[in-house]
């Protein structure tokens, strides 16, 4: 126990934030204070829709950006990464607050950060990787249309339907729009989402975000508009930080929460991450640091009435197009947010929920890439499937099953078509030291196969289809030194196949099986069952003369001369085993 604990503590020692992250805050901070400042300011609007999106108030969502976003910041893994709420958590987080209400959500953020923490231990960031390209991008386009829907009551200025599929509530709010229609709301929303699109195609680095909420803002109360419902007040200063939210008698219930949450919030913000290595040059994030970033984040945010947080890719992209080259980019984000809190929040109390609802329209039109989606849909038959069921399970079910439903149709059709590359192909005798005529009569008791590729589960019961129209020969000879990979059901498939072609009278022969491969074979009884009949061979030349020898004993064919065997080159061996 005291080694294992040894070892767990100097695992988190390694994870914590080094010297050379200090000095590298040192190296440029003009640049890191004025892109902290940007996406501050592009992070505000967002913070604040997010948490009133998510069910928990505007209030929840600065609480993150300000106490995850300086956090994941400093013990994080990626020098420029952005944290904060984000539109894919808001998704998973809505069901969530609607069953066990806002305790339920600060429960759940919690335990989900424990368990980056133990992921991070365990060095589970390098799986990140493994997750398909079609996955990523299905999941993307699923959460941009789950964002989009879950705005149409605030952007339409009706209250919010109950219930917690997004589907059925914006189409409820529609209904109710056709009953009782409020332009207003509605045009604040087009507005400032029409603002933000074209205004992003014109100047990119300009903030429209922040510019059109403000104008919505001055406009709702200059012209005294009850129908643009406000957020509302809002406290000036994070609350004190406290643990009374949490239930112990809840935590068995909260625990497949908090499981999707937990992966939720790894798969978003190491992809993030990578994103930002890939906008740059000489930046590359270290996924197990973090999830230990993160996780740290997601334990404190709950405690100050936060929601749970994850890598931000919208607004680590501004940080990077912005110039920031550090971790203190971010912390000046977050800092910034938090004077907001303290110093702005009778101002920010006064936007208009449809402004906000606008806002993150915009956000979701952003987030499509059309030019990466019908890449992937031409790349592939494959690539298309995967895309389109990930995004209509994150639309219809849940993100985690949408992720474990991509992920698992990605792994059925590329063991097809690992599968498919296995081969049984008939190969002609090699002529070595026969004449002419020994060679046409060997032939015509002899047939050798050569097997291609994976022998394994997914593909072995079609080798031994074809193995068993093998034509009416006395001896069959396989060549296994190209089977690159063999399993249990492969080795048991090939014993089959041994076994039904004895019962016919026909002997079989192996040559090259790999040093790597004699223990599955073994394991099943096929090489024994080789061995004990004296017909395995190092080598396929080895096998011929083993298979004329067994004809000659059999009466088919006449003995030969004693003569030298031939001596086999590497290059010969590598052509005929």
């Amino acid at each position: 126990m005291r080694v294992l604990l040894g070892r767990v503590g100097g695992r988190l020692a390694g994870l914590l934030p080094g010297r050379g992250d200090l000095a590298q805050m040192r190296r440029d901070p003009r640049r890191d204070l004025l892109a902290g400042l940007t996406v501050a300011i592009v992070a505000l609007p967002l913070a604040l829709g997010f948490g009133v999106s998510s069910g928990l108030g505007a209030e929840a969502g600065l609480a993150t950006a300000v106490i995850a976003g300086a956090l994941a910041a400093v013990f994080g893994g990626s020098n420029l990464q952005v944290s904060g709420p984000t539109g894919a958590m808001t998704v998973v987080l809505v069901p969530i607050v609607a069953e066990h209400g806002t305790g339920g959500v600060l429960t759940v953020g919690l335990m989900a950060g424990v368990m980056l923490v133990v992921l991070a231990v365990l060095k589970a960031g390098k799986y990140m990787q493994y997750v398909p390209a079609p996955v990523v991008e299905g999941f993307t386009l699923g959460i941009a249309c789950v964002i989009g829907l879950q705005q149409i009551p605030n952007a339409l200025g009706v209250p919010k339907p109950g219930g917690d599929r997004v589907l059925v509530v914006a189409w409820h709010a529609l209904q109710e729009f056709a009953q009782h229609p409020n332009w207003t709301a509605a045009a604040f929303a087009l507005a400032v989402a029409a603002v933000m699109l074209i205004g992003a195609r014109w100047r990119p680095t300009v903030p429209f975000s922040i510019l059109a909420v403000i104008a919505a803002t001055v406009v709702a109360q200059l012209a005294g508009l009850d129908a643009a419902k406000p957020i509302g007040d809002l406290p000036s200063g994070l609350p004190a930080p406290s643990l009374a939210f949490l239930d112990l008698g809840a935590l068995g219930s909260l625990l497949a929460p908090a499981v999707a949450v937990a992966a939720l919030a790894a798969l978003e913000s190491l992809l993030s991450a990578s994103v930002a290595d890939g906008m740059t040059v000489g930046q590359k994030h270290d996924p197990d640091r973090e999830l230990f970033g993160q996780g740290l984040a997601n334990i404190a945010a709950p405690l100050f009435g936060g929601v749970p947080a994850t890598g931000a890719i919208a607004r680590t992209a501004v940080n990077v197009r912005t110039g920031a080259s550090s971790r203190l980019a971010s912390l000046v984000h977050a800092a910034v947010l938090a004077v907001i809190v303290f110093a702005a929040s009778p101002l920010v109390s006064k936007i208009p929920l449809a402004a906000l609802a606008g806002v993150l329209l915009a956000t979701a039109v952003r987030m499509v890439e059309v030019g990466s989606l019908r890449a992937m849909a031409k790349a592939t038959r494959s690539d298309a499937l995967i895309l389109v069921l990930t995004a209509v399970a994150t639309l219809a079910l849940d993100l985690v099953y949408a992720v474990i439903i991509g992920l698992a149709v990605a792994g059925v059709l590329a063991l097809r078509a690992v599968a498919l590359q296995a081969r049984l192909e008939e190969v002609p005798l090699d002529r070595g030291d026969h004449s002419a005529e020994e060679h046409a009569l060997l032939a015509e008791h002899i047939v050798a196969y050569r097997i291609d590729g994976p022998l394994f589960f997914a593909g072995a019961h079609r080798f031994l289809l074809e193995l068993a129209e093998v034509a009416d020969v006395r001896v069959v000879i396989l060549r296994m030194s190209r089977v690159s990979t063999i399993d249990a059901t492969g080795a048991l498939v090939l014993k089959d196949a041994v076994d039904k072609l004895q019962r016919r009278g026909i002997a079989v022969m192996t040559s090259g099986i790999r040093p790597g491969q004699r223990q599955v074979l073994d394991s099943v009884g096929v090489l024994e069952l080789l061995c004990l009949e004296g017909r395995e061979y190092a080598t396929t030349p080895e096998a011929i003369r083993g298979a004329r020898t067994y004809l000659e004993c059999a009466g088919v064919m006449w003995p030969l001369p004693a003569q030298s065997p031939r001596p086999v080159s590497e290059e010969t061996e590598e052509t005929v085993g």
